[in-house]
Protein backbone atom coordinates (compact mmCIF):
# COMPACT_ATOMS: atom_id res chain seq x y z
CA UNK A 1 0.00 0.00 0.00
CA UNK A 2 1.49 3.34 -1.04
CA UNK A 3 0.62 6.38 1.06
CA UNK A 4 1.48 10.04 1.50
CA UNK A 5 1.62 11.95 4.78
CA UNK A 6 0.25 15.49 4.88
CA UNK A 7 0.85 17.76 7.86
CA UNK A 8 -1.09 21.02 8.28
CA UNK A 9 0.22 23.39 10.94
CA UNK A 10 -2.85 25.46 11.74
CA UNK A 11 -3.60 28.20 14.24
CA UNK A 12 -5.53 26.04 16.69
CA UNK A 13 -3.60 22.80 16.20
CA UNK A 14 -1.76 20.50 13.82
CA UNK A 15 -3.43 17.90 11.60
CA UNK A 16 -1.53 14.89 10.28
CA UNK A 17 -3.20 12.56 7.79
CA UNK A 18 -2.23 9.53 5.72
CA UNK A 19 -3.70 9.40 2.23
CA UNK A 20 -3.88 6.62 -0.33
CA UNK A 21 -1.75 7.39 -3.36
CA UNK A 22 -4.27 5.72 -5.66
CA UNK A 23 -7.38 7.75 -4.93
CA UNK A 24 -6.53 10.15 -2.10
CA UNK A 25 -8.86 8.69 0.51
CA UNK A 26 -7.92 9.18 4.16
CA UNK A 27 -6.39 6.12 5.81
CA UNK A 28 -5.63 7.69 9.17
CA UNK A 29 -5.59 11.13 10.73
CA UNK A 30 -4.86 12.89 14.00
CA UNK A 31 -5.33 16.40 15.33
CA UNK A 32 -3.45 17.88 18.30
CA UNK A 33 -4.27 21.31 19.71
CA UNK A 34 -1.86 23.89 21.09
CA UNK A 35 -2.37 27.27 22.75
CA UNK A 36 -2.61 30.72 21.21
CA UNK A 37 -1.51 33.66 23.35
CA UNK A 38 -2.74 37.28 23.30
CA UNK A 39 -0.30 39.14 25.60
CA UNK A 40 -1.91 42.49 24.68
CA UNK A 41 -4.94 43.54 22.63
CA UNK A 42 -4.19 42.95 18.95
CA UNK A 43 -1.21 40.69 19.68
CA UNK A 44 -1.11 36.99 18.78
CA UNK A 45 1.77 34.63 19.53
CA UNK A 46 2.53 30.92 19.70
CA UNK A 47 5.47 28.88 20.95
CA UNK A 48 7.19 26.90 18.17
CA UNK A 49 8.04 24.24 20.76
CA UNK A 50 4.31 23.61 21.15
CA UNK A 51 4.00 23.14 17.38
CA UNK A 52 6.85 20.65 17.35
CA UNK A 53 5.60 18.49 20.20
CA UNK A 54 2.10 18.50 18.73
CA UNK A 55 3.49 17.55 15.31
CA UNK A 56 5.42 14.62 16.74
CA UNK A 57 2.33 13.42 18.60
CA UNK A 58 0.12 13.80 15.52
CA UNK A 59 2.54 11.85 13.31
CA UNK A 60 2.93 9.05 15.85
CA UNK A 61 -0.82 8.81 16.37
CA UNK A 62 -1.47 8.83 12.64
CA UNK A 63 1.06 6.06 11.99
CA UNK A 64 -0.33 4.00 14.87
CA UNK A 65 -3.85 4.23 13.46
CA UNK A 66 -2.49 3.49 10.01
CA UNK A 67 -0.64 0.43 11.28
CA UNK A 68 -3.92 -1.04 12.50
CA UNK A 69 -5.08 -0.79 8.89
CA UNK A 70 -2.03 -2.40 7.42
CA UNK A 71 0.11 0.68 6.71
CA UNK A 72 3.81 0.41 7.58
CA UNK A 73 6.39 3.19 7.65
CA UNK A 74 7.98 2.16 4.37
CA UNK A 75 4.60 2.64 2.65
CA UNK A 76 4.91 6.40 3.18
CA UNK A 77 6.32 7.66 -0.13
CA UNK A 78 6.64 11.29 0.94
CA UNK A 79 5.78 13.94 3.53
CA UNK A 80 4.30 17.34 2.73
CA UNK A 81 3.70 20.32 4.98
CA UNK A 82 1.12 23.06 4.93
CA UNK A 83 1.00 25.85 7.45
CA UNK A 84 -0.33 29.15 8.67
CA UNK A 85 1.30 32.00 6.75
CA UNK A 86 3.29 35.08 7.80
CA UNK A 87 4.51 33.98 11.26
CA UNK A 88 8.07 34.98 12.21
CA UNK A 89 10.28 32.28 13.75
CA UNK A 90 13.75 33.57 14.60
CA UNK A 91 16.66 31.20 15.19
CA UNK A 92 19.98 32.12 16.79
CA UNK A 93 23.47 30.87 15.94
CA UNK A 94 22.76 27.65 17.86
CA UNK A 95 19.51 27.08 15.93
CA UNK A 96 17.44 27.87 19.03
CA UNK A 97 14.21 29.87 18.86
CA UNK A 98 14.85 33.43 20.00
CA UNK A 99 11.31 34.41 21.01
CA UNK A 100 7.70 33.22 20.61
CA UNK A 101 6.43 33.38 17.04
CA UNK A 102 4.44 36.48 16.14
CA UNK A 103 1.74 34.85 14.02
CA UNK A 104 -0.42 36.00 11.11
CA UNK A 105 -3.23 37.39 13.27
CA UNK A 106 -0.97 39.81 15.16
CA UNK A 107 -1.67 43.48 14.48
CA UNK A 108 1.04 45.30 16.46
CA UNK A 109 3.25 46.37 13.55
CA UNK A 110 1.25 49.25 12.06
CA UNK A 111 4.08 51.74 12.64
CA UNK A 112 6.53 49.41 10.89
CA UNK A 113 4.16 49.08 7.92
CA UNK A 114 4.05 52.86 7.52
CA UNK A 115 7.82 53.16 7.89
CA UNK A 116 8.48 50.39 5.37
CA UNK A 117 6.07 51.98 2.90
CA UNK A 118 7.80 55.33 3.26
CA UNK A 119 11.27 53.83 2.88
CA UNK A 120 10.49 51.86 -0.27
CA UNK A 121 7.73 54.05 -1.66
CA UNK A 122 4.12 52.88 -1.78
CA UNK A 123 3.89 52.31 -5.53
CA UNK A 124 7.44 50.96 -5.77
CA UNK A 125 6.78 48.43 -3.00
CA UNK A 126 3.75 47.08 -4.86
CA UNK A 127 5.76 46.99 -8.07
CA UNK A 128 8.52 44.99 -6.35
CA UNK A 129 6.53 42.52 -4.18
CA UNK A 130 2.98 42.87 -5.65
CA UNK A 131 1.49 43.69 -2.22
CA UNK A 132 1.41 46.59 0.25
CA UNK A 133 3.02 46.34 3.69
CA UNK A 134 0.34 45.00 6.04
CA UNK A 135 0.46 44.10 9.72
CA UNK A 136 -0.41 40.51 8.86
CA UNK A 137 2.75 40.06 6.79
CA UNK A 138 6.14 38.87 8.02
CA UNK A 139 8.42 41.82 7.20
CA UNK A 140 6.64 44.35 9.46
CA UNK A 141 6.65 41.80 12.31
CA UNK A 142 10.39 41.31 11.85
CA UNK A 143 10.90 45.08 11.89
CA UNK A 144 8.84 45.32 15.07
CA UNK A 145 11.21 42.91 16.79
CA UNK A 146 14.17 44.96 15.55
CA UNK A 147 12.61 48.20 16.85
CA UNK A 148 11.27 46.94 20.17
CA UNK A 149 13.46 43.98 21.15
CA UNK A 150 16.89 44.90 19.77
CA UNK A 151 18.78 42.47 22.01
CA UNK A 152 16.69 39.56 20.77
CA UNK A 153 16.92 40.72 17.17
CA UNK A 154 20.71 40.93 17.44
CA UNK A 155 20.78 37.22 18.29
CA UNK A 156 18.74 36.25 15.21
CA UNK A 157 20.58 34.52 12.36
CA UNK A 158 17.67 32.96 10.43
CA UNK A 159 14.01 33.77 9.88
CA UNK A 160 11.68 30.90 9.03
CA UNK A 161 7.94 30.68 8.55
CA UNK A 162 5.99 28.26 10.78
CA UNK A 163 5.74 25.20 8.52
CA UNK A 164 9.27 25.80 7.20
CA UNK A 165 10.51 25.66 10.80
CA UNK A 166 8.82 22.29 11.28
CA UNK A 167 10.33 21.06 8.00
CA UNK A 168 13.75 22.18 9.27
CA UNK A 169 13.27 20.09 12.42
CA UNK A 170 12.18 17.10 10.32
CA UNK A 171 15.06 17.31 7.85
CA UNK A 172 17.79 19.62 9.13
CA UNK A 173 17.43 21.74 5.96
CA UNK A 174 16.66 25.46 6.21
CA UNK A 175 14.56 26.74 3.34
CA UNK A 176 11.47 28.83 2.63
CA UNK A 177 8.94 27.48 0.18
CA UNK A 178 7.77 29.90 -2.51
CA UNK A 179 4.01 30.16 -1.82
CA UNK A 180 4.72 30.92 1.85
CA UNK A 181 7.61 33.26 1.05
CA UNK A 182 5.18 35.30 -1.07
CA UNK A 183 3.46 36.41 2.14
CA UNK A 184 6.54 37.95 3.73
CA UNK A 185 6.37 41.22 1.72
CA UNK A 186 10.02 40.56 0.87
CA UNK A 187 9.62 38.28 -2.16
CA UNK A 188 9.54 39.43 -5.76
CA UNK A 189 6.31 37.54 -6.47
CA UNK A 190 6.62 37.96 -10.23
CA UNK A 191 10.02 36.21 -10.37
CA UNK A 192 10.05 34.10 -7.19
CA UNK A 193 13.22 35.59 -5.68
CA UNK A 194 13.99 37.79 -2.68
CA UNK A 195 13.73 41.48 -3.56
CA UNK A 196 17.20 42.90 -2.93
CA UNK A 197 15.87 46.43 -3.41
CA UNK A 198 13.34 46.03 -0.61
CA UNK A 199 15.89 44.40 1.69
CA UNK A 200 18.34 47.21 1.07
CA UNK A 201 15.71 49.91 1.56
CA UNK A 202 14.71 48.59 4.99
CA UNK A 203 18.30 47.69 5.93
CA UNK A 204 17.59 44.00 6.43
CA UNK A 205 20.46 41.53 6.16
CA UNK A 206 19.72 39.07 3.30
CA UNK A 207 21.51 36.32 5.25
CA UNK A 208 18.47 36.16 7.56
CA UNK A 209 16.47 34.66 4.71
CA UNK A 210 17.01 31.03 3.63
CA UNK A 211 16.87 29.87 -0.01
CA UNK A 212 13.47 29.90 -1.74
CA UNK A 213 12.43 26.40 -2.87
CA UNK A 214 9.54 25.02 -5.00
CA UNK A 215 6.45 23.60 -3.35
CA UNK A 216 6.51 20.34 -5.34
CA UNK A 217 10.22 19.45 -5.00
CA UNK A 218 12.09 17.40 -2.40
CA UNK A 219 13.50 19.73 0.23
CA UNK A 220 15.20 17.24 2.56
CA UNK A 221 14.58 13.81 4.04
CA UNK A 222 13.54 12.49 7.45
CA UNK A 223 16.53 12.33 9.79
CA UNK A 224 17.42 9.37 12.00
CA UNK A 225 16.50 11.35 15.11
CA UNK A 226 13.05 12.20 13.79
CA UNK A 227 12.53 8.62 12.60
CA UNK A 228 13.11 7.45 16.16
CA UNK A 229 10.67 10.03 17.52
CA UNK A 230 7.87 9.44 15.01
CA UNK A 231 8.13 5.98 13.44
CA UNK A 232 8.74 7.38 9.95
CA UNK A 233 11.49 5.77 7.89
CA UNK A 234 14.90 7.44 7.68
CA UNK A 235 15.32 9.11 4.31
CA UNK A 236 11.60 9.59 3.54
CA UNK A 237 11.40 12.56 1.13
CA UNK A 238 9.94 15.80 2.49
CA UNK A 239 8.53 18.27 -0.04
CA UNK A 240 8.68 22.04 0.07
CA UNK A 241 4.96 22.01 0.80
CA UNK A 242 2.94 25.19 0.78
CA UNK A 243 1.13 27.97 2.57
CA UNK A 244 -2.14 26.79 4.07
CA UNK A 245 -4.28 28.56 1.48
CA UNK A 246 -2.14 27.43 -1.43
CA UNK A 247 -2.28 23.84 -0.16
CA UNK A 248 -6.01 24.15 0.42
CA UNK A 249 -6.30 25.20 -3.21
CA UNK A 250 -4.23 22.22 -4.38
CA UNK A 251 -6.19 19.87 -2.14
CA UNK A 252 -9.42 21.05 -3.77
CA UNK A 253 -8.08 21.02 -7.31
CA UNK A 254 -7.82 24.81 -7.75
CA UNK A 255 -4.90 24.39 -10.14
CA UNK A 256 -6.35 25.62 -13.43
CA UNK A 257 -8.16 28.73 -14.72
CA UNK A 258 -11.84 29.20 -13.90
CA UNK A 259 -11.67 27.72 -10.41
CA UNK A 260 -11.85 29.55 -7.09
CA UNK A 261 -11.88 28.56 -3.43
CA UNK A 262 -13.75 29.85 -0.41
CA UNK A 263 -12.25 28.67 2.87
CA UNK A 264 -13.68 29.13 6.35
CA UNK A 265 -10.98 28.32 8.86
CA UNK A 266 -9.80 30.52 11.73
CA UNK A 267 -9.57 33.19 9.05
CA UNK A 268 -11.63 33.15 5.88
CA UNK A 269 -10.43 33.53 2.31
CA UNK A 270 -11.63 33.76 -1.25
CA UNK A 271 -8.90 32.58 -3.63
CA UNK A 272 -8.91 32.53 -7.43
CA UNK A 273 -6.36 30.82 -9.68
CA UNK A 274 -4.40 33.07 -12.04
CA UNK A 275 -1.96 32.28 -14.83
CA UNK A 276 -0.22 35.62 -14.33
CA UNK A 277 0.85 37.69 -11.29
CA UNK A 278 -2.15 39.99 -11.58
CA UNK A 279 -2.35 42.85 -9.04
CA UNK A 280 -5.54 44.55 -7.83
CA UNK A 281 -5.69 48.05 -9.29
CA UNK A 282 -9.23 48.93 -8.17
CA UNK A 283 -7.94 51.42 -5.61
CA UNK A 284 -4.80 53.27 -4.54
CA UNK A 285 -3.63 50.17 -2.64
CA UNK A 286 -4.37 46.53 -3.58
CA UNK A 287 -7.10 45.19 -1.31
CA UNK A 288 -6.54 41.56 -2.28
CA UNK A 289 -3.22 39.74 -2.24
CA UNK A 290 -1.23 38.44 -5.19
CA UNK A 291 0.80 35.38 -4.17
CA UNK A 292 2.71 32.57 -5.83
CA UNK A 293 0.70 29.35 -6.04
CA UNK A 294 2.03 26.00 -4.84
CA UNK A 295 1.34 24.80 -8.38
CA UNK A 296 4.40 25.73 -10.47
CA UNK A 297 4.40 28.86 -12.65
CA UNK A 298 1.03 29.96 -11.30
CA UNK A 299 -0.33 32.61 -8.95
CA UNK A 300 -3.55 33.38 -7.12
CA UNK A 301 -5.52 36.40 -5.99
CA UNK A 302 -6.82 36.18 -2.45
CA UNK A 303 -9.05 38.25 -0.22
CA UNK A 304 -8.88 37.64 3.53
CA UNK A 305 -11.26 38.14 6.42
CA UNK A 306 -9.26 37.87 9.64
CA UNK A 307 -11.97 36.52 11.93
CA UNK A 308 -14.05 33.83 10.21
CA UNK A 309 -14.08 30.63 12.28
CA UNK A 310 -12.39 32.70 14.97
CA UNK A 311 -15.63 34.64 15.42
CA UNK A 312 -17.75 31.52 15.87
CA UNK A 313 -15.11 30.06 18.17
CA UNK A 314 -15.41 33.19 20.30
CA UNK A 315 -19.16 32.58 20.50
CA UNK A 316 -18.58 28.94 21.43
CA UNK A 317 -16.10 29.81 24.16
CA UNK A 318 -17.93 32.80 25.64
CA UNK A 319 -21.67 32.54 25.07
CA UNK A 320 -21.87 28.88 24.10
CA UNK A 321 -20.59 27.55 27.40
CA UNK A 322 -23.33 24.95 27.99
CA UNK A 323 -22.61 23.45 24.56
CA UNK A 324 -18.88 23.46 25.24
CA UNK A 325 -19.43 21.54 28.47
CA UNK A 326 -21.83 19.15 26.74
CA UNK A 327 -19.21 18.48 24.07
CA UNK A 328 -16.73 17.37 26.73
CA UNK A 329 -19.22 15.03 28.37
CA UNK A 330 -21.20 13.69 25.42
CA UNK A 331 -18.94 14.14 22.42
CA UNK A 332 -21.64 16.15 20.62
CA UNK A 333 -19.88 18.88 18.62
CA UNK A 334 -20.57 22.31 20.11
CA UNK A 335 -20.53 23.97 16.68
CA UNK A 336 -23.24 21.62 15.43
CA UNK A 337 -25.37 22.52 18.44
CA UNK A 338 -24.89 26.23 17.84
CA UNK A 339 -25.68 25.87 14.12
CA UNK A 340 -28.87 23.97 14.94
CA UNK A 341 -30.02 26.93 17.03
CA UNK A 342 -29.18 29.36 14.23
CA UNK A 343 -31.26 27.37 11.72
CA UNK A 344 -34.47 28.56 13.38
CA UNK A 345 -33.66 32.23 12.65
CA UNK A 346 -34.64 33.71 9.25
CA UNK A 347 -32.10 35.01 6.76
CA UNK A 348 -30.93 38.44 7.85
CA UNK A 349 -31.22 37.59 11.56
CA UNK A 350 -34.20 39.93 11.96
CA UNK A 351 -32.02 42.97 11.33
CA UNK A 352 -29.09 42.01 13.59
CA UNK A 353 -25.67 42.45 11.98
CA UNK A 354 -22.21 41.36 13.10
CA UNK A 355 -18.85 42.87 12.10
CA UNK A 356 -16.27 40.04 12.32
CA UNK A 357 -13.30 42.33 13.00
CA UNK A 358 -11.99 40.57 16.11
CA UNK A 359 -8.39 40.79 14.86
CA UNK A 360 -8.61 43.89 12.70
CA UNK A 361 -9.46 43.33 9.04
CA UNK A 362 -7.66 42.90 5.75
CA UNK A 363 -10.01 42.83 2.76
CA UNK A 364 -11.36 45.33 1.97
CA UNK A 365 -10.35 47.74 4.75
CA UNK A 366 -6.67 46.92 5.40
CA UNK A 367 -7.22 48.19 8.94
CA UNK A 368 -5.31 46.67 11.84
CA UNK A 369 -7.40 48.65 14.34
CA UNK A 370 -10.85 47.70 13.09
CA UNK A 371 -12.97 46.20 15.85
CA UNK A 372 -15.98 43.92 15.70
CA UNK A 373 -19.40 44.03 17.24
CA UNK A 374 -23.12 43.48 16.93
CA UNK A 375 -25.24 46.26 15.47
CA UNK A 376 -29.02 46.49 15.61
CA UNK A 377 -29.56 44.50 18.80
CA UNK A 378 -33.09 44.69 20.23
CA UNK A 379 -34.95 43.08 23.10
CA UNK A 380 -36.59 40.68 20.64
CA UNK A 381 -33.24 39.12 19.68
CA UNK A 382 -31.89 36.13 21.56
CA UNK A 383 -28.82 33.94 21.45
CA UNK A 384 -29.98 32.22 18.26
CA UNK A 385 -29.82 35.57 16.47
CA UNK A 386 -26.35 36.27 17.84
CA UNK A 387 -25.10 32.96 16.47
CA UNK A 388 -26.67 33.29 13.03
CA UNK A 389 -25.62 36.92 12.65
CA UNK A 390 -22.00 35.88 13.25
CA UNK A 391 -22.22 33.30 10.46
CA UNK A 392 -23.84 35.89 8.18
CA UNK A 393 -21.30 38.60 9.08
CA UNK A 394 -18.46 36.30 8.05
CA UNK A 395 -20.31 35.57 4.78
CA UNK A 396 -20.68 39.31 4.12
CA UNK A 397 -16.96 39.80 4.70
CA UNK A 398 -16.27 36.98 2.23
CA UNK A 399 -18.55 38.74 -0.25
CA UNK A 400 -16.32 41.80 0.07
CA UNK A 401 -13.42 39.58 -1.02
CA UNK A 402 -15.39 37.85 -3.78
CA UNK A 403 -16.59 41.16 -5.24
CA UNK A 404 -13.10 42.67 -5.53
CA UNK A 405 -11.64 39.51 -7.10
CA UNK A 406 -14.53 39.33 -9.58
CA UNK A 407 -13.81 42.92 -10.59
CA UNK A 408 -10.28 41.93 -11.67
CA UNK A 409 -11.68 40.19 -14.73
CA UNK A 410 -10.76 36.65 -13.68
CA UNK A 411 -13.25 34.10 -14.95
CA UNK A 412 -14.74 32.10 -12.09
CA UNK A 413 -16.68 29.09 -13.33
CA UNK A 414 -16.88 27.21 -10.03
CA UNK A 415 -16.40 27.95 -6.31
CA UNK A 416 -15.16 25.13 -4.10
CA UNK A 417 -15.62 25.28 -0.32
CA UNK A 418 -13.22 24.03 2.33
CA UNK A 419 -12.24 24.56 5.97
CA UNK A 420 -13.90 23.65 9.24
CA UNK A 421 -16.69 26.18 8.78
CA UNK A 422 -17.51 24.79 5.34
CA UNK A 423 -18.37 21.46 6.95
CA UNK A 424 -21.50 23.11 8.34
CA UNK A 425 -24.40 22.72 5.85
CA UNK A 426 -26.01 25.86 7.28
CA UNK A 427 -22.90 28.00 6.91
CA UNK A 428 -22.33 26.72 3.37
CA UNK A 429 -25.90 27.63 2.50
CA UNK A 430 -25.54 31.10 4.00
CA UNK A 431 -22.32 31.72 2.03
CA UNK A 432 -23.89 30.43 -1.20
CA UNK A 433 -26.89 32.68 -0.67
CA UNK A 434 -24.78 35.75 0.14
CA UNK A 435 -22.31 35.26 -2.73
CA UNK A 436 -25.04 34.23 -5.13
CA UNK A 437 -23.01 31.30 -6.47
CA UNK A 438 -23.04 27.53 -6.19
CA UNK A 439 -20.59 26.11 -3.68
CA UNK A 440 -19.03 22.73 -4.40
CA UNK A 441 -17.54 20.43 -1.79
CA UNK A 442 -14.94 17.97 -3.02
CA UNK A 443 -13.74 14.63 -1.71
CA UNK A 444 -10.77 16.49 -0.19
CA UNK A 445 -12.11 16.74 3.35
CA UNK A 446 -8.64 17.56 4.65
CA UNK A 447 -7.89 20.36 2.18
CA UNK A 448 -4.50 21.82 3.27
CA UNK A 449 -3.13 18.53 4.62
CA UNK A 450 -4.28 16.76 1.47
CA UNK A 451 -2.78 19.43 -0.76
CA UNK A 452 0.51 19.10 1.10
CA UNK A 453 0.41 15.33 0.60
CA UNK A 454 -0.22 15.73 -3.14
CA UNK A 455 2.77 18.07 -3.39
CA UNK A 456 4.83 15.39 -1.65
CA UNK A 457 3.53 12.89 -4.18
CA UNK A 458 4.75 15.05 -7.06
CA UNK A 459 8.09 15.62 -5.35
CA UNK A 460 8.64 11.91 -4.77
CA UNK A 461 7.62 10.91 -8.31
CA UNK A 462 4.26 9.34 -7.48
CA UNK A 463 2.47 11.84 -9.73
CA UNK A 464 3.75 13.49 -12.90
CA UNK A 465 2.44 16.97 -12.00
CA UNK A 466 0.26 18.82 -9.54
CA UNK A 467 -2.52 18.93 -12.11
CA UNK A 468 -2.34 15.17 -12.71
CA UNK A 469 -2.40 14.52 -8.96
CA UNK A 470 -5.57 16.60 -8.60
CA UNK A 471 -7.28 15.02 -11.61
CA UNK A 472 -6.64 11.56 -10.16
CA UNK A 473 -7.73 12.25 -6.59
CA UNK A 474 -10.10 15.27 -6.34
CA UNK A 475 -13.77 14.81 -7.22
CA UNK A 476 -16.98 16.77 -6.60
CA UNK A 477 -18.99 15.40 -3.69
CA UNK A 478 -21.75 17.92 -2.86
CA UNK A 479 -23.30 21.04 -4.32
CA UNK A 480 -25.02 23.89 -2.48
CA UNK A 481 -26.84 26.37 -4.69
CA UNK A 482 -28.06 29.87 -3.79
CA UNK A 483 -31.74 30.25 -2.96
CA UNK A 484 -33.52 33.00 -4.91
CA UNK A 485 -36.11 33.27 -2.13
CA UNK A 486 -33.59 34.77 0.32
CA UNK A 487 -31.56 36.78 -2.20
CA UNK A 488 -33.36 40.06 -1.52
CA UNK A 489 -33.07 39.74 2.27
CA UNK A 490 -29.32 39.18 2.03
CA UNK A 491 -28.83 41.88 -0.60
CA UNK A 492 -30.46 44.44 1.70
CA UNK A 493 -28.54 43.22 4.74
CA UNK A 494 -25.25 43.35 2.83
CA UNK A 495 -25.83 46.97 1.78
CA UNK A 496 -26.34 47.89 5.44
CA UNK A 497 -23.29 45.83 6.43
CA UNK A 498 -21.11 47.72 3.91
CA UNK A 499 -22.27 51.05 5.34
CA UNK A 500 -21.37 50.17 8.92
CA UNK A 501 -17.56 50.25 8.76
CA UNK A 502 -17.22 53.75 7.26
CA UNK A 503 -19.91 55.06 9.61
CA UNK A 504 -18.33 53.53 12.72
CA UNK A 505 -14.65 53.86 11.81
CA UNK A 506 -14.03 56.88 14.08
CA UNK A 507 -15.22 54.75 17.01
CA UNK A 508 -14.12 51.20 16.22
CA UNK A 509 -10.85 51.83 14.38
CA UNK A 510 -8.27 53.30 16.68
CA UNK A 511 -5.36 51.95 18.75
CA UNK A 512 -6.45 50.24 21.95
Amino acid sequence: MQTLLGIDLGTTGVKAALFSVEDGHVLADAFVEYPLFHPHPGWAEQNPADWWQATLTAIRTCLTVGAARGVVATDVRGVGLSGQMHGVVLLDADEQVVRPCIIWADQRSDAQCRWMTERVGASRLIELVSNPALTGFSAPKLLWVRDNEPELFARARTMLLPKDYIRYLLTGVKAMEISDAAGTCLLDVKHGIWSQEVLQAIDLDPSLLPPVVPADAVCGTITAEVAALTGLSVGTPVAGGGADNACGAVGNGIVEPGLALVSVGTSGIVLAYSETPQVDTSGPVPRVHTFNHAAPKAWYLMGVTQGAGLSLRWVRDNIGLPERAMERWTGIDAYETLAKEAESVPAGSDGLLFLPYLQGERTPHLDAYARGGWIGLTASHDRRHLIRSVMEGVAFSLKDCFTIISEQGLQIDQMRATGGGAKSPLWRQIIADVLGVELVVTTASEGPAFGAALLAGVASGVYASVQQACTQTVHVLQRTGPRPAVAQAYAQAYETYKALYPALKPIISRPS
